[in-house]
């Protein structure tokens, strides 16, 4: 198909800035670009019909952490990074309650638990332990003396079944992720942004004219700078970068008469979380039962963790009760050798913002502030 010049001139004029992924890291940057430079030509390209990946195919969790996945962070990242990281979730979940009216996005800080089952190698003891020395080291950030507390005389109030004990967090929540990305896209559109959808792009050369994005169905996209937030499916434009495809498995009851979870729940050092979503039951993880199998870009269910994902939903929260399910669906996180999230310059005029780790929802606004202040300077 020949473009005409009405085209040529409007749609796919060349941009000041190019933006490669129209997720949370991508709609959150735009947002930036254009609330602080609204003077720049910003265009957003993505090869979905909407935002898929991750963004919109997660859990609707505004994760803050459980205790065990922040001890365990900080001895793999060390103490410093792991806080780095809790201030990115905890700074970027109020601004997202800033941002946005909480109702529009079914956003709320319900609080959120940890249960530790018999199973697991933590015993009273050790948690209060970690207790301890997590809300220690996160008293500088948040200004709270007991971030976490057990909870242990809320486990029949939520039917638990096989758990020792129960770890109260008072900063976890829950969202509405398509809601949510609906009013992002929304609003960078209302600044000023290009959205253009279903474009594949294949990678990227420099010009005379600047940035050119090779795609699928070469479309002339230029740019003087490019962005690139396509996250977990970053290796096919920068494959040395140290990001791996991880995949998420989800499965949603029909409403449960009388169903006693209420807020957000994490189990197995955050590879278990469910929570309910009204009455109905949302369970999602179980990933490290298969680590190899889920290490992909395919965007489907597997017979392996879905089957998981019922074991544990019918020994640990719905024993001997009746729940029929309705959906089940997958997203694809990018992930790495730890969490911090990388953003960067990867050249002169194209920068990325990338491996958010299962932890989008939560520091994707502070993501995409550093990447539009990165480009800018």
């Amino acid at each position: 198909m020949q473009l005409s010049i009405w085209e040529k001139e409007s749609f796919y004029a060349p941009k000041d800035i190019i933006i490669v992924g129209g997720g949370l890291t991508g709609l959150w940057s735009a947002y930036f670009l254009k609330k602080k430079y609204p003077r720049l030509s910003v265009a957003l390209v993505d090869r979905g019909l909407i935002p898929t990946g991750a963004s919109t195919r997660n859990a609707g969790f505004a994760t803050f952490g459980s205790l065990t996945e922040l001890a365990h962070d900080a001895q793999v990242m060390g103490e410093d990074r792991m806080l780095q990281v809790v201030e990115m979730r905890y700074r970027g979940l109020k601004r997202i309650a800033d941002t946005f009216r909480k109702k529009d996005i079914d956003f709320s800080i319900t609080g959120g638990y940890e249960m530790i089952t018999p199973y697991h190698p933590v015993s009273t003891r050790e948690l209060n332990e970690k207790i301890a020395y997590i809300n220690s080291a996160l008293f500088p950030i948040l200004k709270k003396e007991k971030t976490f507390a057990l909870a242990n005389h809320k486990i029949r109030r939520f039917g638990l079944q096989e758990t020792t004990d129960l770890v109260e967090n008072a900063f976890e929540g829950s969202l509405h992720s398509g809601k949510l990305c609906m009013a992002l896209l929304q609003k960078v559109q209302s600044l000023g942004v290009l959205t253009l959808n279903q474009i594949a792009v294949e990678g990227y050369e420099k010009t005379g004219e600047g940035i050119v994005l090779h795609n699928q169905q070469g479309l002339q996209l230029v740019a003087q700078k490019v962005l690139i937030c396509t996250n977990a499916f970053v290796k096919s434009l920068l494959p040395t970068l140290a990001v791996t495809p991880a995949r998420g498995q989800i499965l949603l009851t029909a409403p449960i008469r009388g169903l006693k979870i209420r807020g957000a729940f994490h189990s197995d050092e955050g590879y278990i979380y469910f929570r309910n979503l009204g009455d109905r039951l949302l369970l999602g993880g179980a990933r490290n039962k298969a680590l190899e199998e889920e290490t992909t870009e395919t965007m489907d269910i597997s017979p392996a963790i879905q089957q998981a994902l019922e074991a544990f939903l019918n020994r640990y929260i719905l024993p001997g009760i009746p729940y029929t399910i309705t959906d089940r669906w997958s997203g694809i996180m990018g992930h790495g050798p730890e969490k911090t999230p990388i953003v960067k310059k990867i050249e002169e005029q194209v920068y990325c913002a990338v491996r958010m780790s299962g932890i989008g929802v939560a520091i994707t606004p502070i993501i995409g502030e550093q990447a539009a202040e990165l480009i800018m300077q």
